[in-house]
């Protein structure tokens, strides 16, 4: 008897390993890619992935940073997207600390692509243009070592502060060659000006001459400059064909803060299913703010706890459990 409950346990097992296996993000999505104006998958497919960004790779949410985080969004979140939040610019950032800032991105990078899921590597910089030749190197050194890994999305350029498109675009130019000298095929997702909000503009002038480059909007549900007129804009530029990668929205206003008004949010999800768009919450941090997913002093290795979730982390918890099932 002992030796058949072994062996029923045994397949059991074996069962639900090879169903994982099959039916992880990247098994059921494959490689991405962009044509006539979408992001589609292996199978010609809008794949609307969902997920997380994690904070700043610095400060309180860097402790996140780690491969048993990484497991619990996956398995309870059920996410298909992790977006790693890279700094750049501030104190002990990428500018200051390549070598640990790579080493940290690249190691939880490396834990969501063996759970199957899509990761993208966020260059988080306001003034990302000004300093080109860092990027470069950066972006060299991941796309060799990701080069033919399908999970793997490259975000250039996080939230242009006030900067004219043409810089932009120059300096996307600049990168986009850099990574395509080592990874020929992997998305890129180039910013847009005013915090990734003027995507209409960039619609307007899109980089050419390179294969699966999207572009990344932004918002903040309950931010009063970001309703319909944000949305007008980004419908603007779904109907003059650009691909859009929402790889940063929250809850609150665009501080972190503010109300979390689930009427707006409601709206502002909608229509991010209904246009089938990808995205990524904004953050996985225990600070004291509207956006920030965990309650101060949530643990650093996951397991959370309903009590320990926001009423923001609640909510996405809760509407990406529900979607994933969908998937299923």
């Amino acid at each position: 008897m002992k030796k058949i409950a072994f062996l029923t346990a045994l397949m059991i097992g074996c069962a639900f390993q090879s169903w994982s296996q099959k039916n992880t993000p990247v098994q059921l999505h494959g490689q991405l890619k962009v044509s006539a104006g979408k992001i589609l998958d292996k199978n010609n497919r809008e794949p609307q992935l969902r997920g997380i960004s994690m904070s700043w790779s610095i400060w309180g949410g860097k402790k996140y940073y780690n491969t048993n985080v990484v497991n619990w969004l996956k398995d309870d979140f059920r996410i298909s997207l992790l977006r790693l939040s890279m700094a750049v610019e501030p104190d002990s950032g990428y500018l200051q600390d390549p070598v640990g800032q790579t080493r940290l991105i690249t190691r939880t990078a490396d834990e969501a692509i063996k759970l199957g899921i899509y990761v993208i590597i966020d260059w988080h910089d306001h003034h990302a243009h000004l300093h080109p030749e860092k990027a470069k190197a950066f972006f060299a050194e991941v796309s060799k070592k990701y080069a033919g890994i399908p999970n793997v999305i490259y975000e250039i350029y996080n939230e242009p502060e006030r900067v004219a498109w043409p810089l932009i675009k120059n300096y996307a130019i600049e990168i986009i060659a850099e990574i395509r000298k080592h990874d020929p095929q992997n998305l890129i997702v180039v910013g847009s000006p005013s915090w990734d909000q003027d995507i209409d503009v960039a619609a307007k002038d899109p980089v050419t001459g390179y294969a699966n480059i999207a572009y990344s909007f932004h918002f903040y549900a309950s931010e009063p400059s970001h309703q319909e007129r944000l949305m007008q804009k980004a419908d603007a530029a779904i109907h003059a064909g650009l691909p859009i990668f929402v790889t940063e929205w929250g809850v609150g206003e665009a501080d972190g803060n503010g109300k979390f008004d689930q009427e707006k949010t409601a709206k502002w999800f909608q229509w991010m299913e209904t246009n089938k768009l990808s995205w990524a919450n904004w953050n996985i941090t225990d600070k004291d703010e509207t956006t920030a997913l965990l309650k101060p002093g949530a643990p650093v290795n996951g397991k959370w706890k309903a009590d320990q979730l926001t009423p923001a982390g609640s909510y996405i918890r809760s509407k990406l459990r529900t979607l994933a099932e969908q998937v299923k």
